[in-house]
């Protein structure tokens, strides 16, 4: 392919009209790029969900998969996407994303964790960077003798890149994996994100001190040592600056900022946006990567008000979303697997995983043990500690950028840093599992259990779930329903059910909303949902005998359900309420069927398995967004219809149209629905099942639930009862009588 200066490469092209070719101006390319990039790095996060593995690594993954390694091979196609020409242009887009990440990072690590965590995460910490790092040095003496051309750089910058390389801990990859495993709120948990953080902050020094020292790299024009010691003086007082007279200011730009969306809250926000820049430039200035800049930029700014959730909003979608992915994508497309084409290159590659697997986790056994944690616990901190990511990958990236690191080199250390992190979670996964006081399913809580005994101060506890404060109407009217009047006062807990997801906002709100890997109830919890749903529940308050709580989950769905049940057993509650994954928002034919995910459908499947108390599926049709019902005002009527065909299920049923027929604005009306004897069968509706037919138990087709006859004669029926035994025709009636019953009253739910 013929060289082609830069200069003359034109930002847009004319069209395919006029002759020209799109992919041949910068724009055009860069869009076709960044879709491809996107499509292919969010396929691979798709198909490594099942394995719980963080999203850096469909990425990296991505890119490989896109450069020379693979598809690449095709030099005809990494001519046209992928020309060298259009490199810069790439990797100067992505960095504009990695410079916002960064500053992401640093606004996400709370340094005061540090100094929280005492002399034992600090030595974790130290453990976990000094044995790597000087297993790392020793590696680098083997790797510089055979790798062929890395004897052209000078010792001191190649030691301290490879010791650095293997020494990090990735801190942002690390919290999500953590979060993902639940694991982020537990003793283990916060050990490991302390020493994390205070890796992280090591490791950007130790960067600087890398970045100082390499200049030009191999080839380039030999500088004085003198050049690294004024680099390194500026980088101190730079951070000296921004962490005493910058901090103040921010923390005063934090107590001007208030909630409202006006002009200055603008002002405030494109201010710091600004800074980020700034403070980039000034570290570049310095001959310190941008990158430091922004991170440290980052930590001048206060942690948990509502400025820092407010520039979190405003830029982590955009940044992790579209941007983060070209810088990892970009690693991808540099890294040629094809380099390490020998025994002598494979071999080097398990030499590099052994050491920076064998340091990092040996070091962090070690001081952990002398902690007094468990070996358990300290194995698992060690396994925890080797994250690498983010930080590995931008300290290789400026390797070769400063010629430090040559493609065979390059290529080791990437594949390695995705290595150690793709076995992370399936290692802690293997050896660590904290007791989570699982229910114990033997004895399970039923709401019969309450009307069974003397005493009538006993509690009910409903714990009822909700998507999001549109489900809160609909849950009150229906909790309101089943408060009784009479035998015993109601507990409600309410529980907020949110996807854990790659955010940095979800992270922080973990880490605010579960306690030692849990939910629990966070009085001084504030958010737009938290208020909104206390305060529709304040008006229980005046009844005396009614209080209600708030918490929230954020967990992945497929170990949602864990979260439920644990609170659901921690609390004793009688019954829990799950919304259904379908939702209808209107009325007749104005009716919009709304569907939360498929993903929430299995969550609700997983708590009727494992639920130690009754549990209750409330489809939510938008009857309950009308007038609420009290005590006072008794005109408004709710009408219940239950269908009672027998069994477990059917019965608890009944017992909560029980405490419904206590309350004065309810009127419950029961169909009970029998086989009359000598019947002949009509084998459409209610047909008993054959494998059931010779047992004393009755099962009926359309249920798994064992039939009791004892049980159902000595049901309760206090209510305005029918009892239909013609099979045939019973559903016929029954749907003449919910139409009748319907046309009393619009809130009719059956």
């Amino acid at each position: 392919m013929p060289e082609i200066n830069i200069t003359s490469i034109r930002t847009s092209s004319n069209g395919v009209w006029q002759g020209d070719n799109p992919l041949d101006h910068a724009f055009p390319l860069l869009i076709v790029q960044t879709t491809l990039i996107l499509a292919v790095s969010r396929f691979l996060a798709f198909l490594l969900k099942p394995l719980r593995q963080p999203k850096v690594i469909a990425e990296i993954a991505g890119g490989i998969l896109l450069g020379p390694s693979a598809i690449g091979r095709n030099k005809e196609y990494l001519n046209w996407v992928f020309p060298k020409w259009s490199t810069p242009i790439l990797e100067s887009v992505a960095s504009v994303g990695l410079l916002f990440f960064l500053f992401l990072v640093g606004l996400e690590l709370d340094m005061s964790s540090i100094r929280r965590s005492g002399k034992r995460a600090f030595g974790i910490a130290v453990a976990g960077i000094s044995l790597p790092f000087v297993c790392g040095v020793a590696v680098a003496f083997v790797l510089r003798k055979t790798i062929k051309g890395e004897d052209q750089v000078g010792y001191p910058q190649f030691l301290v890149f490879i010791g650095v390389a293997l020494s990090i801990t990735a801190f942002p990859v690390l919290s999500r994996i953590l979060a993902e495993l639940k694991l982020l709120t537990t003793q283990v948990g916060e050990t490991a994100m302390a020493a994390a953080a205070f890796n992280d902050v090591t490791a950007w020094i130790l960067l600087a001190l890398a970045v100082a020292l390499a200049g030009n790299g191999a080839g380039g024009e030999h500088k004085s040592p003198l050049i690294s010691i004024w680099v390194l003086i500026s980088g101190g007082a730079f951070v000296a600056i921004m962490l005493t007279v910058i901090r103040s200011a921010m923390k005063w730009v934090s107590c001007r900022f208030s909630s409202r969306n006006n002009m200055a809250d603008e002002a405030y926000i494109c201010f710091t946006l600004a800074g980020v820049l700034v403070s980039g430039f000034i570290t570049d200035l310095i001959g310190i990567h941008s990158i430091f800049g922004a991170f440290v930029f980052g930590l001048t700014i206060p942690k948990g008000g509502v400025f820092a959730e407010r520039l979190i909003d405003r830029i982590e979608d955009f940044v992790s979303g579209l941007l983060l992915p070209l810088y990892f994508a970009s690693s991808g497309l540099k890294t040629d697997v094809a380099t390490i084409h020998n025994g002598r290159s494979w071999g080097l590659l398990a030499l590099v995983i052994a050491t920076a697997c064998g340091g990092k986790i040996i070091g962090t056994f070690v001081m952990a043990t002398m902690f007094m944690i468990p070996a358990r616990e300290s194995l698992t901190l060690g396994v925890l500690m080797n994250t690498k990511g983010l930080v590995e990958l931008i300290v290789l990236d400026i390797g070769k950028e400063k010629r430090v690191l040559n493609d065979e080199s390059f290529a080791i250390l990437v594949l390695m840093a995705l290595f150690t992190t793709f076995i992370t979670t399936p290692t802690v996964l293997a050896i660590y599992k904290p007791a989570r006081g699982g229910s114990s399913t033997s004895s399970r809580r039923k709401l019969g259990d309450l009307t069974t005994t003397k005493d009538t101060k006993d509690e009910l506890r409903i714990l009822a779930c909700a998507h999001g404060s549109g489900n809160a109407p609909t849950l009150i009217s229906l909790v309101e329903s089943t408060r009784s009047t009479k035998n015993s006062q109601l507990k409600l807990y309410i529980m907020h059910l949110v996807e854990l997801t790659e955010r940095s906002s979800s992270i922080i709100m973990v880490q605010r909303v579960r306690k030692n890997g849990l939910p629990f109830l966070n009085q001084s919890l504030s958010s737009e949902w938290h208020d909104r749903v206390t305060g529709e529940f304040q008006a229980y308050s005046q009844y005396g005998r009614v209080s209600a709580r708030t918490m929230t989950s954020i967990s992945n769905l497929t170990t949602m359900h864990e979260d439920i049940c644990h609170v659901g057993e921690n609390k004793k509650v009688a019954l829990i309420i799950l919304p259904f994954h379908l939702q209808w928002r209107g009325e007749g034919d104005q009716a919009i069927m709304d569907n939360v995910g498929h993903g929430w459908r299995g969550v609700n499947q997983m708590v009727l398995k494992n639920a130690p108390c009754s549990v209750a599926v409330l489809v939510d049709r938008g009857f309950g967004n009308g007038s609420q019902i009290s005590e006072a005002n008794t005109n408004i009527i709710r009408r219940v219809c239950i269908m009672f065909f027998g069994g477990p299920d059917d019965r608890e049923a009944l017992e909560l149209g029980g405490r419904m027929g206590e309350h004065p604005a309810v009127k419950v009306t029961i169909v009970r629905f029998i086989q009359q004897e000598g019947q002949e069968k009509n084998h459409v509706v209610l047909q008993l099942s054959p494998s059931e037919r010779g047992g004393v138990e009755l099962s009926y087709s359309f249920s798994t639930a064992i039939m009791s006859p004892e049980k159902e004669k000595a049901c309760p029926l206090n209510f305005h009862t029918y009892i239909y035994e013609d099979k045939s025709i019973c559903f016929s009636f029954f749907c003449n009588f919910l139409m009748n019953l319907a046309g009393a009253g619009r809130d009719c739910h059956g």
